[in-house]
């Protein structure tokens, strides 16, 4: 079993998401141990990109925040590394396709595997040309995570059946969608996953309350929270710590009652 298929071993997962350099590489690092230690089962780390089409405002204004404080990749890497023999569960990066060529594809998969990295989301490639990555991915034992949504429709069921690690559910709903209209949608969605495959599956939604949190858990594998939790670091900057830890604590007591 590898460490992404052990996150959510008998339990849903709670996978909190942060960008690597906000407000510092140190502190990413912090972020990292205190997340791992207050409940977190899986990490995702963002990495900062000069065009980040697929986030919100929020986690945009972290990339700003992170380039302003001397982000690299190679300190990324440099970071990450530092750290590794204490982390025991799995990291995955969420990052574009320009970061990795501008890298050299070979030399960014060595330093995963350096580092310690279970798996890389890249936003900006469709499944229809995964292959420009599938392959260097195997090579490296890196899991290449896609993605679906309520959108994709007959594609689903495609994206599904190559899905590696975990499948990442991507919401088109805002905290003011109704949660009934949500819930068909997502039944529907999970239905075509589940005729092809049993992988577990994520939602990737911006948790606007914990009791929407509590109403869409039950139909998911596990959870992740980007801006609620780049939200707290952009408020409390250096001192965001211990609110941070709270969080993560109550969302654990959340998702134990569902496992």
């Amino acid at each position: 079993m590898n460490k992404i298929e052990e996150a959510f071993k008998d339990k849903k997962a709670i996978i909190p998401f942060i960008t690597a350099g906000d407000t510092s590489l140190e502190m990413t690092k912090k972020l990292i141990l205190s997340m791992q230690k207050n409940r977190a089962d899986l990490i995702e780390i963002g990495i900062p990109f000069s065009d980040p089409i697929a986030e919100d405002i929020t986690v945009q204004n972290a990339n700003k925040r992170a380039f302003k404080a001397g982000f690299s990749v190679d300190k990324l890497f440099d970071t990450i590394k530092e750290i590794k023999d204490e982390i025991f569960i799995p990291l995955v990066f969420m990052t574009y396709i320009n970061v990795i060529y501008t890298y050299g594809k070979d030399r960014f998969m060595k330093r995963c595997v350096e580092c310690g990295i279970s798996g890389i989301i890249v936003s900006d490639i469709p499944f229809e040309e995964k292959d420009e990555l599938i392959n260097i991915c195997a090579k490296f034992h890196i899991a290449l995570i896609s993605s679906v949504s309520v959108s994709s429709n007959e594609r689903t069921e495609m994206i599904a059946k190559e899905a590696e690690g975990f499948l990442c559910c991507v919401s088109t709903f805002d905290a003011r969608s109704e949660i009934n209209k949500i819930k068909t949608d997502i039944e529907l969605m999970l239905k075509k996953v589940r005729n092809v495959s049993d992988i577990p599956c994520v939602l990737n939604f911006d948790i606007s309350s914990m009791d929407r949190l509590k109403e869409v858990l039950s139909f998911f594998d596990g959870v992740i929270i980007s801006s609620a939790i780049v939200g707290i670091i952009e408020k409390y900057k250096e001192e965001c710590l211990p609110y941070i830890e709270k969080y993560i604590k109550d969302l654990g007591d959340i998702v134990k009652d569902y496992n």
